[in-house]
């Protein structure tokens, strides 16, 4: 008989045992070994049932239980022992507070972290892919730095999904119900007692109403906002009901709620515990991009003007984008998006124009019917970064558009490189000075890992054939699956097409030869998710696990369903390969081999995301990508890159892994696993790139917030730019002169002696190297002061277009020559002078281009204006 209403009960805890509960509702508990294994001994029956999780295993103590364990010295000491490791863990000073006791340093007070999705562990399922596993280990990395930090995401009340495979090898999506009364979360309440309720007004008269889940990540908050309450409507409680889930208005809502009502709840976090109120707000991907416009609105009720309200709010904004692709980003009808702001709905005070704007694809290949939230984002933000050097190269030509006038090179997108959080990725297994174990207990240590992970596979595959519909008596086999002293390969991701789970099935008969070869097999293991639209990715899903179940190789290949954290656990530790062959550039940084690289698993990837700057031949194996005419064929790259990958595996990587010394151990892959250790791991860690973040953008947003959440600053700036903007097409560069120092005699010179010769009025055909250019050049102000510009020469190596190129561009501030009156000439233009000098020989040319230029800037190129001149006739010698 079914329940009509479903309740958690909640164990009482004898006032002894109070502990336990802070310690199961801090998340450190899921990367601290020493806290797993008090909860584990506690109960191991229970801790087993529970799946690790401390709370489900407390819920399930009987009160006999718990009252012996009230009553046992022993344990109660041990509990101390535990409470005092966690008090400290929360409060002793890290990195950030001996960094911010530098008075030099110039710390943010609080940063807010706004992420759609955030993967702390699977006893919080609120995560779906690589997106919010970053996320996690932000938070975390941060939490053991001690950066004060806030995150700020959606209460998702069905997760993700859960897959499983159909007997035919279809994925199945399952959507469980989470009561967030079950996980590990407590409500934000208000002094009263009542949970604190966030309002957002919509269309017609209606409000979506949320309140605030709290977790604990070691020291850093997590507040959760949640659809599901009873104020709602029936419609608006589901706004929060799947992640990634729906679209059109469904979407938006849940990317309003999480902006506009992430700032609101962070400032109730604020209010009702004294948290400081974050100086810097951190916006991870396009989703949260409308909490810059609630904090304009709440500026706006202070009295600002939308226009220094804009400068105040972009200063302290960070925007980090993890698209490499223009189609990977949400964009919503303008229509949409104005009938849900302005008079009728949020945002009172804000223009419906002033929100379209800033979401307008207003250049070149733009829609003017879309509003795109990077380009929100972006504009919201004076600092914005890519998640790998390569990604940033990607997105400042993607988003190139917004920046006119500027070369990919320069527009204001920098890069910090993804990380992982050790602790969390790292198998316990595993000590952090691994790599100074002699050669054979480091083998050993890698087969007791591989040894775990086959046990894992055989159990969850034979779990996976059970749900799909086979009885215990035919799957036998799955206990001879796998070998701990084979050569194993893992492939785990999500499955957009980019990723091509199936290019090792390319050549379907040579991989059977590979996974079969009498003396060095191989053998794969395989997990991901398809989106639930994307029937593409559920194709190749279904392909894969059509070879997995083929009887001649069933022992050698498989795909595991339900791929998450808990899984991870044994995986990565476990495989000796991990591979990864996306479409290069498409990956934005890929940290899946970053987690496998901390436990001594070797990297065989296309060298795009984060491999592409950090690939070494100590580390791994750089599968060739495709160019030319085979880049653009799609069935051809395909092939190419799939016989480089079968080749490698057959010639390089296989015979490595086999080839045995004194010892039975495989004395160069043990080489590459000990260097891998040492020098990779370091790289790959989330505390090296938070770092980055606090040092490079962080503390510059914070003063940069500083200055300007002075209104008087903010409005100077605001009126600053529309000035500048106002008379930016009076601006122009007119004549340019130059000349050079006389060279060394002409037989110093393989070149010949042709360095006065004419081409044209363009000037010298040569020019001597280490010779100074010097460059005069008349500019049109159109009205504006020398101190609103920035007039530069660039100069460098040109290509056969004559476009400056390459890593020696210089760029030289040029001075203005005043008149004897000390202003401008007679008809108002200036004259500014300055020198170049050639870095290298061969072709080289420069240009003169004027920026605006402020103080309160972070780049030249901030505003998307530049003036160069109009003819490249326009220069005499």
């Amino acid at each position: 008989m079914k329940a009509i209403r479903r309740f958690s009960v909640h164990p009482v805890l004898p006032e002894p045992l109070r502990p336990l509960s802070e310690l199961a509702h801090n998340l450190r508990w899921s990367w601290h070994p020493p806290t797993r294994r008090f909860f584990r001994d506690l109960a191991p029956g229970a801790w087993r049932d529970a799946g690790g999780d401390p709370l489900r295993m407390l819920c399930a103590l009987p009160p006999s239980k718990l009252a012996q364990l009230a009553s046992d010295r022993a344990f109660l000491r041990r509990l101390a022992v535990a409470e005092g490791d966690l008090h400290d863990a929360l409060n002793e000073p890290r990195w950030y507070q001996r960094e911010a006791a530098d008075t030099s340093a110039d710390l943010p007070r609080a940063v807010a972290y706004f992420s759609p999705e955030f993967g702390i562990t699977g006893a919080l399922p609120q995560y779906s892919g690589g997106l919010g596993i970053l996320a996690g280990d932000h938070l975390k990395a941060a939490g053991d730095l001690g950066v004060p930090l806030i995150g700020v995401g959606l209460l998702y009340r069905h997760g993700y999904f859960r897959q499983s495979l159909s007997r035919d090898g279809a994925q199945r999506e399952d959507y469980p119900e989470i009561d967030p009364a079950e996980l590990p979360l407590r409500l934000l309440r208000e002094a009263d007692g009542m949970p604190v309720t966030i309002t957002l007004r919509l269309p017609v008269g209606r409000s979506l109403h949320a309140h605030v889940w709290q977790a604990r990540v070691g020291r850093v908050p997590l507040l959760l906002l949640d659809s599901a309450v009873r104020a709602n409507a029936e419609a608006e409680r589901h706004v929060t009901d799947r992640l990634y889930g729906g679209g059109g208005e469904h979407r938006l809502l849940q990317e309003m709620l999480l902006g506009i009502g992430g700032v609101r709840a962070v400032r109730a976090y604020c209010r009702r515990t004294g948290h400081p109120e974050p100086e810097v707000f951190h916006t991870n991907e396009g989703h949260a991009g409308f909490l810059g416009l609630e904090r304009i609105r709440e500026l706006g009720e202070r009295g600002l003007e939308f226009d220094a309200a804009l400068e105040s709010v972009r200063a302290g904004n960070l925007f980090t984008t993890h698209t490499p692709v223009p189609a990977g980003i949400d964009r919503f009808e303008t229509s949409l998006i104005a009938s849900h702001f302005g008079d009728e709905g949020e945002l009172e005070g804000v223009a419906v124009d002033d929100v379209l704007r800033l979401g307008a694809e207003s250049y070149p290949g733009g829609d003017p019917g879309l509003f795109n939230m990077a380009v929100m984002g972006l504009r919201l933000a004076q600092r914005a970064n890519g998640v790998s050097t390569l990604h940033g190269d990607v997105s400042r030509t993607m988003f190139a558009g917004l920046w006119p006038g500027f070369d990919p090179a320069e527009v204001p997108i920098t890069s910090v490189t993804n990380g992982v959080h050790a602790p969390t990725w790292r198998s316990p297994r595993m000590p952090a000075d691994a790599d100074t174990l002699p050669d054979g207990e480091l083998w050993a240590l890698r087969r007791t890992l591989r040894e775990q992970l086959v046990r894992d596979v055989r159990k969850r595959l034979r779990a996976s054939w059970r749900e799909r519909g086979a009885a215990d008596a035919e799957l036998d086999w799955t206990d001879g699956v796998f070998d701990p002293d084979v050569l194993t390969i893992g492939f785990a991701r999500r499955v957009p097409s980019y990723k091509r789970l199936t290019l090792m099935l390319r050549d379907p008969e040579r991989l059977t030869r590979l996974l079969l070869h009498p003396e060095r097999p191989v053998q794969i293991v395989v997990a991901g998710k398809a989106h639930p639209a994307d029937e593409g990715g559920k194709r190749l899903i279904q392909e894969l696990v059509g070879f997995a179940d083929d009887p001649r190789v069933r022992h050698r290949i498989v795909f595991l369903p339900d791929y998450g954290m808990d899984m991870a656990q044994t995986l990565y530790p476990g495989c000796d390969v991990w591979l990864n062959n996306p479409l290069r550039p498409l990956e934005a940084c890929g940290t899946s081999g970053m987690k496998a690289a901390l436990n001594g698993c070797l990297n065989l990837s296309v060298r795009d995301g984060w491999w592409d700057e950090w690939f070494d031949a100590d580390f791994g194996w750089a599968v060739p990508s495709a160019d030319g005419d085979a880049a653009g064929d799609e069935d051809r790259r395909d092939h190419v890159e799939a016989s480089a990958l079968y080749a490698l595996l057959e010639d390089e990587v296989a015979p490595c892994f086999y080839e045995r010394g004194a010892g039975e151990v495989p004395v160069r892959w043990v080489e590459m696993v000990r260097r891998t250790l040492a020098r990779l791991g370091p790289r790959v860690q989330a505390e090296r790139m938070v770092r980055e973040y606090v040092e490079r953008l962080y503390a510059p947003a914070a003063r940069s917030h500083r200055e300007l959440s002075d209104e008087a600053a903010a409005r100077e700036l605001g009126a600053w730019k529309a000035r500048v903007r106002a008379a930016w097409p009076s601006v122009s560069v007119e004549p340019v002169e130059h000349g050079t120092q006389e060279g060394p005699a002409a037989h110093g010179s393989p070149g010949g002696d042709d360095t006065g010769a004419d081409d044209g009025g363009r000037g010298p055909a040569g020019l001597w190297l280490g010779a100074d250019l010097t460059l005069r050049a008349r500019v049109a102000l159109g009205g504006l002061s020398p101190e609103d510009v920035e007039v530069q020469a660039v100069a460098g190596p040109v290509d056969g277009t004559d476009r400056i190129v390459g890593g020696d561009v210089t760029r030289v501030p040029l001075k203005p020559v005043t008149t004897a009156g000390g202003g401008p000439d007679l008809d108002g233009s200036w004259m500014y002078e300055g020198t170049v000098t050639p870095g290298s020989a061969g072709p080289f040319g420069y240009t003169v281009r004027v920026l605006p230029a402020h103080r309160s800037l972070a780049s030249g190129a901030e505003l998307g204006l530049a003036a160069v001149p109009s003819d490249p006739g326009d220069v005499s010698g």
